[in-house]
């Protein structure tokens, strides 16, 4: 691991001070010389293999005692940034009107590495890609703008199959995401300019042609809470993957469905495991509105979702799959008793 300074924030302003004054004005926030550390279960890992290489760290701990509170607003729910997987996963009012939030977290990593990580730290985590992982591997212009793409000629099995461009193939990892992106949820963002609200789907960047931007956060700003409108106690979240735990989604689903008088009023679909980024299906939330459930309507949702979907070598399997995890899911949401 190579030397870093370390720091200690004791409030906002000085995390925002902190990292921006280390920032490079022309760097992506994911390639900045100042990185935030708070349960630090991805960035550790990703500097022992020399692919993050921050000269300073900034410890934003101090900030939990007001950036973790987990609250009910009217019909709302306001998650902190810093709050735990798995505390909020934990949750009573979590587990009984958005369901899909907890099972996303009890999904993801290990009970050890839940009780470390953060909300906001894991809707930023970075892909496992492992062309990406391995320095080794000169060609990642996620890594190296520029220099290529291995994964399009490599070993591509856990790779995407939507949102893929010639450039960047890598699949965004999390499993948080994908609820938060299917329930409407906005992130709150704190910077030199104080705080701001933007959706949660234009949080993250589809790689185009610049695979290393991720998001849309600008050096020194953090996230500091999610909001989701609405309660959703009809939700689900499915995961496909190689083992039963511990392991990346191979095809997941985050499902919300308001249903009334056996009809689906509304419909949320979240697909993970598959896209370069957290990805809403609205064309499969549009054929489902308004529709009476049954196995013929799950099967042309499913395929909607994969309506676009481009397979290469090793990862074409994934459509298949993840046709399979949507149809199961909205299953399982429809008969969900609430």
């Amino acid at each position: 691991m190579r030397p870093f300074s370390y720091q200690r924030a004791t409030d906002p302003g000085m995390a925002v001070q902190a990292l921006g004054a280390a920032a490079a004005a022309n760097n992506p926030l994911t390639r900045a010389a100042a990185q935030p550390l708070a349960g630090g279960t991805t960035l550790i890992d990703l500097m022992k293999l020399d692919v993050m290489r921050p000269s300073a760290i900034v410890d934003i701990n101090p900030l939990a005692r007001s950036w973790s509170t987990i609250d009910s607003e009217g019909d709302s729910l306001r998650l902190g940034a810093l709050a735990k997987m798995s505390n909020v996963a934990a949750n009573d009012e979590v587990q009984r009107n958005y369901p899909v939030v907890a099972s996303s977290l009890k999904l993801a990593a290990s009970a050890q590495l839940r009780n470390m990580a953060t909300l906001g730290g894991n809707v930023l985590q970075r892909t496992r890609c492992s062309y990406f992982r391995d320095v080794s591997y000169e060609n990642c212009n996620k890594r190296n703008p520029g220099s290529g793409c291995a994964a399009m000629g490599g070993v591509n099995r856990m790779h995407a199959v939507l949102g893929t461009s010639d450039q960047c193939i890598a699949t965004y990892p999390g499993d948080f995401a994908q609820a938060l992106i299917a329930l409407d949820a906005a992130v709150e963002v704190t910077g030199k300019s104080g705080t701001r609200s933007m959706p949660f789907t234009e949080l993250h960047k589809a790689p185009g042609n610049t695979p290393d931007i991720e998001t849309t956060l600008q050096p020194g700003e953090l996230i500091s809470a999610f909001v989701i409108p609405g309660r959703w106690p009809r939700s689900a979240y499915l995961k496909a993957r190689d083992r039963q735990s511990y392991e990346f989604a191979l095809s997941s689903a985050a499902v919300a469905l308001d249903v009334q008088d056996g009809a689906i009023k509304d419909a949320r679909v979240a697909l993970g495991g598959v896209a370069t980024v957290p990805w809403r299906a609205r064309e499969v939330e549009a054929l489902l509105k308004g529709q009476k459930f049954d196995d013929d309507l799950a099967r042309r949702a499913a395929d909607a979702a994969f309506a676009d979907a481009r397979g290469r070598q090793h990862n074409s399997f994934k459509i298949a799959l993840g046709k399979r995890v949507v149809a199961r899911a909205l299953q399982q949401a429809v008969m969900m008793e609430i």
